[in-house]
Parts: structure tokens; C-alpha cells; sequence
């Protein structure tokens, strides 16, 4: 563990779920299916869900900048499912694989779209400033799940170039 009580390496930080909308908040253990993490449900299906965006990912260490820069932003806030530790972000994108634990596996699809929702989480409600358009390497990430399973704070997570 390091200072923070956090993994040195690559990880799952939080697990989160809501029952529709904004924030998600954190369970200790998920079951990811084809279909997203069980217990989920997406208020807007049409630009929300779908095999191709069955998870939301963002990142815990781009939270914490943006914290230092304003922000009210915190895990869970921006809708994300999995909030993923010590990832070099910027890095990711579509076509690259996560292992995520000993079970699951993700593919990323695409770049998320900043939602009107996620405004109160930003100062001045500018939520480009996790667009990947105006911002590069900010943005949430949307995953199409590879193989099924079960999933926990801390699992390592490890990238595979697409």
C-alpha cells in the first residue's frame, strides 16, 4: 500500500451504481454482465446502456485534479461505474482491452459525451472540461464488457494496446 492506503498499482478504487441518474454511489463488490454492473439502471437509454456502453469508466486521479482546480467532483458524481486508480489515462483509448480483477474483461468503445447532469459537479457548470474534444485525456470512457464477473475495490487492472 502506498501513503494514500491505496495500491501501487493500476486498480478499481469504487464500484458505483444508482437507480437512475446522477451521482452513482459505491458498493463493495459488483457483478459485471454483458449488460453492465448489476444493480444499475441508466435514467436515458438512448444515449446511455447498450452492449457498446455497458460501463462507464473515468479515472480517481483525474477526479482528484479536478478537486484541486474547483471542482465539487467526486467518485460516483460524473455517473461512472467503475472509478479506476493509478491508470495513465490520457493513454486510453477506443480498441484498447482492461483486465479488471482475475475475471472481468472490457473493451473501450468510445469517448462519453459531457451530460447536462454532471453541471453541478463543475465550477461555472462547465462540464467541458471533461470533454475529449476541448479537453484531450479528460474524458469518461465507455466499455463494452469482453468476459463477465465479479469485481472489487482494489482488483488490478492491466491494458492491453487495442
Amino acid at each position: 500500500m502506498t501513503e494514500t492506503g491505496r495500491p501501487p498499482y493500476p486498480h478499481v478504487y469504487q464500484i458505483n451504481v444508482s437507480d437512475g441518474g446522477v451521482p452513482k454511489r459505491p458498493v463493495l463488490e459488483a457483478v459485471v454482465a454483458t449488460t453492465g454492473v448489476e444493480g444499475d439502471r441508466q435514467r436515458n437509454l438512448n444515449v446511455h446502456g447498450g452492449l457498446d456502453r455497458a460501463l462507464c469508466l473515468f479515472s480517481q486521479d483525474l477526479i482528484e485534479r479536478l478537486q484541486d482546480e474547483g471542482h465539487s467532483i467526486e467518485a460516483g458524481s460524473s455517473g461512472e461505474n467503475l472509478t479506476l486508480a493509478r491508470l495513465e489515462w490520457e493513454k486510453l483509448k477506443p480498441g484498447y482491452r482492461l483486465q479488471v480483477g482475475p475475471d472481468v474483461q472490457l473493451e473501450i468503445m468510445s469517448y462519453t459525451t459531457p451530460c447536462d447532469q454532471n453541471a453541478q459537479w463543475f465550477r461555472d457548470r462547465d462540464i467541458k472540461r471533461i470533454s475529449q474534444k476541448k479537453n484531450p485525456g479528460w474524458s469518461r470512457l465507455y466499455a463494452k464488457v469482453l468476459r463477465e464477473g465479479v469485481v472489487r475495490p482494489g482488483d488490478e487492472v492491466t491494458i492491453e494496446a487495442g
